[in-house]
């Protein structure tokens, strides 16, 4: 599985769309524990998602 595809499942999955088909939830699931990059962009989404969150525009 390649990171680009795992990051836009990351970035479907917080916004609560579907994952892209190429991606799994058990797949992303899987991945993230074995990479420190996608789980930063885990992270970093999440938190976007937060911040927007206060601004009252999500």
């Amino acid at each position: 599985m390649h990171c680009v595809d795992v990051r836009t499942a990351i970035s479907a999955r917080a916004d609560g769309e579907e994952l892209p088909p190429e991606v799994s939830g058990a797949a992303l699931d899987a991945h993230l524990p074995v990479c420190a990059e996608c789980r930063d962009w885990e992270k970093r989404v999440r938190r976007l998602k937060v911040l927007t969150a206060g601004l009252g525009l999500v």
